[in-house]
């Protein structure tokens, strides 16, 4: 994960497909990891891309999560047991969905200001 965030604070999604997504009136091609602190690049292509360390900065972030949303492009992917558990270990809830379903549930999440985040897979 890059650094440096697109956005230093969270947005909801306006748009996604064709390979990216559209937020606070700026586009992305990739995937996202949207945190309290900020919307950053995410190199996940795929749920296969999904690991502990692709989310250490969810485990690690200074603002708390309660809910983080795993939208894992458009098939439904079941969570690995051990990550389950790293979010229970933190208490997160964790769910992971189709992103059309991410997206949706993110946003309503988002505008009832719920601590939420969520890493969201591009898809074509």
């Amino acid at each position: 994960m890059d650094r440096v965030p697109h956005l230093p604070y969270p947005a909801a999604i306006e748009a996604y497909g064709k390979g990216g997504f559209g937020f606070a009136g700026m586009s992305h091609r990739g995937s996202l990891l949207c945190l309290a602190d900020g919307i950053w690049a995410c190199a996940a292509t795929g749920p296969q891309d999904i690991s502990e360390e692709m989310l250490a900065p969810v485990f690690a972030a200074t603002a708390p999560i309660d809910h983080f949303l795993i939208g894992a492009g458009r098939d439904f992917w079941p969570l690995p047991r051990d990550l389950a558990a790293r979010f229970a270990e933190r208490g997160i809830a964790v769910e992971a969905m189709t992103t059309a379903s991410a997206v949706m549930t993110y946003n309503i999440l988002l505008e009832e200001r719920r601590r939420v985040g969520a890493l969201l897979i591009a898809v074509g």
